[in-house]
C-alpha cells in the first residue's frame, strides 16, 4: 500500500499554512512544503512562510532548503519530498503537503516525464533571443500552439521547456504530458483545495500585500540585493520581489508598487485556481474551514 499524504493547495492568500498546521496538530502530522518561493532562505516575508505559532504545533520540513542563487527545480522537490514522506509515514505520521505550486503537487504523486534530454547550446540560444527583446511565447506559439494553449505567456521557463522539446523530438511536449499523466500514482492521496468566494478572495490579497510591507518585504528586499543577491536571481523575479527591487531603484512610488503587487497577486490566484481546475480533477474543493478538512481527513485515514 503506497503512503496516505494529504495535499493542502489552493490559490495565494487562501489560508494553507494556518489550516495544515491545525489539521497536523489535530491528525498527528507534519508540513512539507510545496511552494517553490518558500524553498529559498531569506525570501520569508514575500512567501508569507508559516508564523512561529504555525510552526510550534507541528513538525515543518523543506523550508529554506536552498540559497538564492542556487537552482531548484520539481526534480529536486521530488528528490527531498518522497524519501521524507516515506520516512515520516514509516513512523506514523500523517505527511500534509502544502502548497500553491501545482507542478510540484502533480510531479511529487505522478513523477516527471522521462525521456526527454537538455540540449545546452538551444537554451542559450533561448536566452539570447530573450535578450535580444523576442517573446518566446510567440514563438511557441508557432511552433507549438497545443502547447501554448496551456501556458501563460509570462511562465518563461515552461515556455523555454516547451520549445527544447519540440526541437528535440519534433513532438509537443503535451503529448509526453498526456502520456506520463497514465503512470500510477505513488501515494494515496486526499487532494484539498482551499478556495474563497472571488470577493473575499481579492479582500485578503489586498490586506495580505499590505502586511507583507507593513512586516518588511522593502527591507527585506533590501537587505538581499546588499548581500549580492542580482535583480534576475530566479526568487527575486517572484511576485512581491521583483516589484520592490524597482521601487528601490526608484522605478515606482510606494502607492504604485502596493497596487502592481495585488495586481499581481490577484492574478497569479486566477491562474492557480484555473490550473487546479484543469490538471487536478480528483481535488475536493471547500471552504477553508477547520471541521469539513478534518471530516475529510478522518474518513480518508479510516479508508
Amino acid at each position: 500500500m503506497p503512503p496516505k499524504i494529504v495535499i493542502v493547495a489552493g490559490p495565494t492568500g487562501a489560508g494553507k499554512s494556518a489550516l495544515a498546521a491545525k489539521m497536523a496538530s489535530r491528525f498527528g502530522g507534519a508540513i512539507i512544503n510545496a511552494d517553490s518561493l518558500a524553498f529559498y532562505r531569506g525570501f520569508d516575508v514575500g512567501s508569507a512562510k508559516p508564523t512561529g505559532a504555525e510552526r510550534a504545533v507541528a513538525p515543518h520540513y523543506l523550508f529554506d532548503v536552498v540559497g538564492p542563487m542556487e537552482p531548484f527545480t520539481a526534480q529536486d522537490f521530488i528528490d527531498m519530498a518522497r524519501p521524507l514522506i516515506y520516512e515520516l509515514s514509516g513512523r506514523g505520521v500523517l505527511p500534509l503537503v502544502v502548497g500553491g505550486t501545482g507542478l510540484y503537487l502533480r510531479s511529487l504523486i505522478q513523477g516527471l516525464f522521462p525521456g526527454v534530454g537538455r540540449d545546452e547550446s538551444f537554451r542559450a540560444e533561448l536566452r539570447e533571443r530573450e535578450r535580444a527583446g523576442e517573446d518566446l511565447y510567440d514563438a511557441l506559439l508557432a511552433a507549438d500552439p497545443l502547447a501554448a494553449s496551456k501556458l501563460h505567456r509570462r511562465d518563461r521557463a515552461r515556455i523555454a521547456r516547451a520549445l527544447e522539446v519540440k526541437r528535440l523530438t519534433g513532438e509537443s511536449l503535451v503529448k509526453f504530458q498526456e502520456e506520463h499523466g497514465l503512470a500510477e500514482s505513488a501515494f494515496e492521496a486526499l487532494f484539498l483545495v482551499l478556495d474563497w468566494e472571488t470577493e473575499e478572495l481579492d479582500r485578503r490579497l489586498k490586506l495580505r500585500v499590505a502586511r507583507m510591507l507593513e512586516e518588511g518585504l522593502i527591507e527585506e528586499t533590501q537587505a538581499l540585493l546588499r548581500a549580492g543577491v542580482p535583480r534576475d536571481a530566479k526568487p527575486m523575479l517572484a511576485i512581491g520581489y521583483k516589484e520592490t527591487a524597482a521601487y528601490l531603484a526608484d522605478e515606482k512610488t510606494l502607492p504604485a508598487l502596493q497596487e502592481e503587487i495585488y495586481l499581481r497577486t490577484r492574478q497569479l490566484a486566477k491562474r492557480q485556481r484555473t490550473w487546479f481546475r484543469g490538471q487536478a480533477p480528483e481535488a475536493v474543493w471547500i471552504k477553508p474551514e477547520s471541521a469539513l478538512a478534518a471530516r475529510l481527513i478522518a474518513s480518508f485515514l479510516k479508508k
